[in-house]
């Protein structure tokens, strides 16, 4: 729920933006009543909280407090990333969705193979038929003990999670129309995952696809401050330093748009933010908007106690055994 503050907000700056360029109030509140025009009409309302909270915080839960552990990539750490063997580790599990050259839904968390299997190049030039002969467990640090996984389909995976009355967080690499009518597929197969599953993407365009598709599914935005001018360890990803400073511009645009007008138009129902952003003031913050915040990468014992016990909130990790380095 879009709250009196945040319109106030929201439209002031805008307001006060458009003014400092056009020097013309008559066109400051042209735009601004457009943008206002354009929420009204094409914003997507939250999902019931009443069935958004049955997923986020699944009553299977309630000995933890309510706090789910979400293994991030299947539990990367423990078992083979976004495979078969990663499933049947976890509860709540996050599947990370991509495609094949030929056009087929499979788990994969990167473009390309190199990283995980024993194959190379891009999976735009890899058919299905193609990605089978990889071994998934290739480059894992547990190899020996799951050599010969395989890389999963969407439906395999979506019906062992079924099967096993897991929880499902769908992380969305791109594609938004081809990921839209996949997972569409998936739900209309599948009706239980309205309530056992959420679709999340650092990509607006992609939760704005789906609850086009769908608007009945629980959706996510993810977002990582800085995302735009740092890798995730911080790096600067530009060595030029005028084009780092533009992307820092650029970041705190996109940092602006995602708190007060991304995730109103898309209604999502959980904010998923890299973990260092996160405190009991930016979770309330949420919560006042009708939002759970989930945290990621909570890869520590002491983080894992922070998060359950002080901040109550659901956490994504890549060990659910040991602690590990994290993976961006």
């Amino acid at each position: 729920m879009l709250q009196l503050g945040d319109e106030i907000a929201l439209f002031s700056v805008v307001f006060a933006f458009v003014l400092l360029g056009t020097r013309s109030p008559i066109w400051s509140t042209a735009l601004t009543a457009c943008l206002y025009a354009f929420l009204i009409m094409f914003r997507f309302p939250q999902v019931p909280t009443s069935r958004a909270r049955q997923v986020l915080r699944p009553a299977k839960n309630a000995a933890s407090g309510g706090v789910s552990l979400v293994a991030h990539r299947g539990g990367g750490h423990d078992a083979p990333e976004n495979t078969m063997r990663s499933i049947c580790s976890t509860r709540i599990r996050e599947l990370d969705l991509e495609f094949t050259s030929d056009g087929v839904p499979i788990l994969m968390h990167d473009e390309t193979v190199d990283r995980t299997t024993n194959g190379s190049g891009p999976l735009t030039q890899l058919s299905f038929s193609g990605l089978c002969k990889l071994d998934a467990a290739a480059k894992h640090r547990l190899r020996d003990k799951f050599q010969g996984e395989k890389v999963p389909t969407l439906q395999e995976a979506v019906e062992e999670c079924i099967k096993l009355q897991l929880t499902i967080y769908f992380d969305v690499k791109g594609h938004p129309d081809e990921a839209a009518a996949a997972l569409k597929e998936m739900y209309r197969k599948h009706p239980v995952l309205y309530n056992t599953s959420i679709v999340c993407s650092f990509e607006p365009k992609v939760i704005y696809r789906m609850r086009q598709a769908d608007p009945e599914v629980v959706t996510a935005l993810t977002h990582r401050p800085w995302s735009l001018s740092r890798l995730g360890d911080g790096t600067p990803r530009f060595s030029s330093l005028w084009k780092h400073h533009c992307m820092q511009v650029l970041d705190v645009i996109l940092d602006w748009a995602h708190h007060h007008l991304l995730w109103n138009l898309c209604g999502v129902s959980a904010f998923l933010v890299q973990k260092n952003f996160i405190s009991l003031d930016y979770v309330q913050y949420w919560a006042q908007r009708g939002v759970e915040v989930v945290g990621w990468t909570v890869n520590t014992v002491e983080e894992k106690q922070y998060y359950q016990e002080i901040l109550n909130i659901n956490y994504i990790t890549d060990s659910l055994l040991e602690n590990c380095d994290p993976h961006y």
